[in-house]
């Protein structure tokens, strides 16, 4: 029986099913199309219509240099007849916003394989700089991005400023957190997943529709991925700043697990739609070429340093997790729960991340991911204690030895950013969750969606009660909208901003509380 404290807060449409795990040969078979390679310049000297209707982007950046991305329209393309032929896209970049002082100019080859879209990595840069970028293809030219390298490895900025958003559902709500999110300044944008939805349109009444059955092809995914990137709120906040982004589960289908997806279907059809759904975010997203997929499998793990005062691990808490125990869901404990075998980040994730927070001479340690690490217990209607089997929560050794190797390897300032609830949260995360007295060893900050599940509301009862029960947890906040940080050597400051209606177009933007950690004392505390 579901727990209904939890189910308020944490449900997800549908139901887990656990299914066979695909072995290495079936993954085998698939292979994503080949890069094509050095071909003859590929420039229109015109085209039919304007080709950058989903607007430009940038990601990952480092000391020297960041990654470019666009994608040209179909139509655009078609018109002049090159939709099947590799395209040439110009792009500049330049110290200020009227690119009369341009410091790089190159192209890349925007091919019918990856549906003509682009992520150039343009080096040479100055660290720590901003730059403004623009894309030009048949004399047409892109709206202007912005975009920052990251401070050398040897240097130790005043400050950086960022922040961090997840779970965009189209059809729940404008988003209007997006368009505040452009506006602010921002040294980069960390997204963690939810970055669309793969369900089909509704029935009930939505704010916006999605169009079509559950999307299960390349084809479809690219659709979703279209209609979400026409949004002109997406596009403003991509534009205002790098991201650096990950995916959770609705990039490919609600709740997967490694090789286990949430229907009824086999392991081939499965890893064909992984396949699918991994290519196409890549098209879509401002990743390096090392992320580009191989059949099934995305290399999305990676970490970013900003000088000596922060490193992130961004991880994936998705492609290579044990699928979730206990049947899933919101449930009592079984005994795959508690068993040594469970794993939500994989052997060959988890070790790197390991090293990583041994090594780590950053003075602020962050790790960016998707779901909930805090414990957190709910009693079901039978007064058995539950657990959300697709969070932390049901890895739960895993996370000691995550939260040990922290405290044990003395990591500086260890700072966990989450998403995927649609909520926000400030948790202590404790070497002991049992015992309120244990050590606190790191402090997870939790951002609520942009947009799903709608408007929300600032405190629900079931959040009352996991208060009441979990006396780690610092906040809770049920509405819309993203999360800051303020980084300085001294102090990190976490700002929860928050849009109360995202049903109507234009909501107003309020900050409903704010934390400070400061240097050397992990716990997270109201300001």
């Amino acid at each position: 029986m579901r727990d209904p404290e939890w189910y308020d807060l944490f449900h997800r449409r549908g139901t887990r099913r656990d299914f066979l795990r695909v072995g290495g040969a079936a993954a085998g078979l698939l292979a994503l199309a080949s890069v094509p390679g050095c071909r003859a310049d590929a420039r229109l000297r015109a085209i039919g219509s304007y080709p950058f209707k989903l607007g430009v982007a940038s990601g990952d950046p480092e000391p020297e240099l960041v990654v470019l991305w666009t994608r040209l329209d179909p139509e655009a393309l078609e018109t002049v007849g090159a939709h099947e032929n590799p395209v040439t896209i110009d792009y500049e970049l330049a110290r200020d916003h009227n690119f009369k002082e341009i410091v790089r100019t190159g192209s890349a080859i925007a091919s019918p394989e990856f549906g003509h879209s682009i992520s150039a990595e343009v080096g040479g840069l100055d660290p720590g700089h901003e730059y403004f970028y623009r894309m030009i293809v048949g004399g047409e030219v892109s709206p202007v991005g912005r975009t920052k390298t990251v401070p050398a490895p040897e240097n130790t900025p005043d400050r950086i400023r960022f922040a961090f958003a997840s779970c965009q559902d189209y059809e729940d709500g404008y988003f209007t957190a997006l368009q505040h999110l452009a506006q602010e300044d921002l040294d980069f944008i960390i997204h963690l997943g939810d970055y669309i939805y793969e369900y089909a349109e509704h029935d009930r009444d939505t704010v916006r529709h999605h169009t079509g059955p559950e999307i299960q092809t390349l084809q479809e995914y690219r659709n979703r991925y279209i209609q979400y990137r026409s949004d002109p709120d997406l596009q403003a906040a991509h534009a205002a700043a790098s991201w650096i982004v990950t995916m959770d589960d609705h990039e490919v289908d609600n709740n997967w697990a490694d090789g286990s997806p949430e229907d009824d279907q086999s392991p081939e059809q499965f890893l064909l739609r992984r396949t699918a759904a991994f290519q196409a975010y890549f098209e879509f997203m401002p990743l390096r070429q090392a992320s580009m997929p191989s059949g099934p499998n995305i290399q999305l793990y990676r970490r970013i340093r900003f000088g000596n005062l922060m490193e992130i691990s961004i991880l994936d808490t998705r492609q290579y997790r044990s699928n979730q125990p206990c049947l899933g869901g919101i449930s009592p404990s079984c005994p795959t729960h508690i068993s040594p075998d469970q794993s939500i980040l994989g052997r060959s994730q988890r070790e790197w991340l390991f090293k990583g927070l041994t090594r780590s001479e950053a003075r602020w340690n962050a790790l960016a991911q998707q779901v909930m690490v805090a414990r957190i217990r709910g009693i079901d209607a039978e007064g058995q204690e539950t657990w959300s089997m697709d969070k932390w929560d049901g890895y739960p050794l895993e996370r000691s030895a995550m939260i040990n190797r922290m405290a044990d390897a003395e990591t500086l300032n260890p700072v966990v950013l989450t998403g995927d609830i649609h909520a926000n949260w400030v948790t202590d995360l404790k070497r002991d969750f049992d015992d309120p007295s244990s050590e606190t060893v790191a402090s997870e900050f939790v951002c609520t969606s942009l947009s799903s599940d709608g408007d929300g509301q600032d405190m629900t009862a079931g959040g009352e009660r996991l208060l009441r029960r979990n006396s780690h947890l610092k906040f809770y906040n049920g509405q819309r909208g993203y999360v800051t940080a303020n980084v300085t050597p001294d102090l990190w400051t976490s700002e929860f901003k928050v849009v109360p209606v995202v049903t109507e177009a234009g909501g107003s933007l309020e900050t409903r509380a704010t934390f400070v950690i400061e240097d050397g004392h992990p716990g997270a505390e109201e300001a």
